[in-house]
């Protein structure tokens, strides 16, 4: 049984699985549009994980750079984007804390969305999603409930007796 046992093991070890988070956060925080692709089940578990570097990311202190440090693990000195030559010395951590928590200061949480795309993976046919970072102002759009129309309905008015039809 289960039972009070949070969160998805995805099949693995709790190493492999710490290791899986670090390396999705590294690739989101790493990409140039802010969005990764992988499976619905993995973007939920990395979510919480991100948002929780964000939020440290927010304070921008000297110990939440080094917790922050501490649950990357070695994906922090990665280099932030492995296409540019000149901000080589740019870490996943730097860009973390000088663009991404800035961006999100005002924001009280809520930072990624998780997108579900129509295509499977191939191999599996696993379902999959985009895991996002929000742009800087855009709020998250919830689905309305389906609203009653709102054409007004006819006005019923009343003839008066003389001009009803008499049926006699």
């Amino acid at each position: 049984m289960r039972h009070r046992k949070a969160g998805r093991t995805l099949s693995r070890t709790a190493s492999h699985r710490l290791a899986l988070m670090r390396n999705l956060t590294s690739a989101l925080i790493r990409a140039k549009d802010g969005r990764i692709i992988t499976t619905v089940e993995k973007a939920k578990e990395a979510r919480p994980f991100v948002e929780k570097l964000i939020t440290l990311a927010r304070q921008g202190t000297l110990q939440a750079r080094r917790l922050a440090k501490a649950r990357l693990g070695p994906c922090a000195h990665a280099p932030a984007r492995a296409d540019d030559e000149e901000t080589e010395s740019r870490t996943i951590l730097t860009k973390l804390f000088e663009e991404i928590g800035p961006r999100f200061h005002d924001r009280p949480g809520g930072y990624t969305r998780i997108i579900k795309r129509h295509e499977r993976r191939l191999g599996d046919a696993g379902k999959t999603a985009f895991l996002e970072l929000l742009k800087e102002g855009e709020t998250k759009v919830r689905a309305r409930a389906p609203s009653l129309p709102t054409t007004p309905a006819p006005k019923v008015t009343e003839t008066p007796e003389s001009e009803k039809p008499s049926s006699k």
